[in-house]
């Protein structure tokens, strides 16, 4: 399975996790000029900023280490950008990463991580 195939797949799977723990999904892939942030969502008045990482295995690492500090400054614009685009600068918001893991037996293991980086 390509890479392509699995980060849709684990993008589905997160949104989806994402809902049954009582998260509302504003946005996803949403694109700009300055990046991209796969899933907007607002959880109890704040507005949730996910990077979702897929993995069939550790092989070459965990997920969330995938999210360099390069990587987190440019979700951090994007951020900033969604949140004047919706005329929103001030509201709360965080940063999180949701590791996904496309195990074998056709199951997955979720690992959110709350706060992952910030601003």
């Amino acid at each position: 399975m390509n890479r392509i195939i699995t980060g849709n797949m684990g993008e589905q799977a997160a949104a989806a996790f994402l809902q049954n723990t009582g998260y509302n999904i504003l946005a996803q892939k949403f694109r700009s000029k300055m990046g991209e942030i796969d899933i907007i969502a607002e959880h109890r008045g704040v507005i949730v900023f996910v990077e979702v990482k897929t993995r069939r295995s550790i092989l070459f690492g965990f997920p969330a280490e995938a999210v360099t500090y390069p990587k987190q400054q440019k979700i951090i614009k994007t951020a900033l950008y969604y949140l004047n685009l919706i005329k929103k600068p001030n509201s709360s918001c965080r940063f999180d990463v949701l590791e996904i893991y496309l195990l074998q037996d056709d199951k997955i293991k979720y690992n959110h991580i709350i706060n992952a980086f910030g601003r």
